[in-house]
């Protein structure tokens, strides 16, 4: 867990990841909420970042809710007003956390959320991978990702980035696949927070037919929709990002309590 504290701090920001990444690629996003008035509470997901105890592996989902339970529990102590971020896969553990804790937070902004793979896998590959589950649930596989951003510069960074996850196990894909699932199934139960959904309009890796579908069933009484034409998945690392972050700004400040 690591904690960016701003100068004077108006609110505190819980960022949570998407699979495959880890912390250091949200810098920009981060010193973006430092500057703006908001302290940033950040870790590396299990199976994910510089020494991960089982790389692109886990036992069970709830490992990651967890997990980001202690980050809000340290937000928690700075006595501000919470927000809570997740992106992708890290859409989809804000999502299923917020089903089973409920946090006290001001809103909640979700970047892409994984509700669905725009190429999932065949399936003769699911069965294959339902039967390699049974007997060796640790088996890894490469995850084969479609490009998530159209900036070179973050691509360069991420060809010279050795902590990346290239391959993830068969209970990992079985897991996301049961919290995707279980996110659209128990969609009514969300708690009545403020939501923000940021869609990139040309995904090439989450399902945004799935995202909306989700996000049409949600009964809250705030939730905003925002999609941007062309823009690919990693809309905060899209050459756009600083109108993605003007949104994501203008909806915080306005539910500040």
């Amino acid at each position: 867990m690591w904690e960016w504290e701003a100068k004077e701090a108006k609110g505190v920001f819980v960022i949570v990841h998407g699979a495959n990444e880890y912390h250091v690629r949200y810098k920009w996003l981060i010193e973006k909420l430092n500057n703006s008035g908001f302290h940033v509470v950040m870790g590396d997901l299990p199976g994910h970042g510089v020494n991960p105890i089982s790389q692109g592996h886990i036992h069970s989902f709830s490992e990651y809710v967890n997990t980001v339970e202690k980050w809000y529990e340290r937000s928690v102590q700075f006595h501000l007003p919470i927000f809570i971020l997740g992106h992708s896969m890290g859409g989809l553990v804000v999502i299923q956390t917020m089903l089973k804790k409920k946090f006290n937070v001001c809103a909640v902004i979700l970047s892409s959320p994984c509700l669905g793979l725009t190429n999932p896998p065949s399936r003769l590959k699911h069965c294959s991978a339902y039967l390699i589950h049974k007997i060796h649930p640790k088996f890894r596989l490469p995850t084969n990702l479609a490009e998530g951003t159209r900036c070179k510069e973050m691509i360069q960074r991420d060809d010279n980035d050795p902590h990346l996850v290239k391959k993830v196990s068969v209970r990992w894909y079985f897991e996301l696949t049961n919290a995707m699932e279980s996110s659209h199934h128990e969609v009514s139960n969300f708690p009545n927070v403020p939501v923000l959904v940021l869609q990139g309009g040309n995904d090439l890796i989450v399902d945004k037919s799935a995202v909306i579908q989700w996000f049409n069933q949600l009964k809250n009484t705030e939730k905003y929709y925002k999609e941007w034409p062309g823009l690919y998945h990693e809309v905060f690392n899209e050459p756009e990002k600083e109108k993605v972050f003007r949104v994501t700004k203008a909806f915080t400040e306005m539910h500040l309590k």
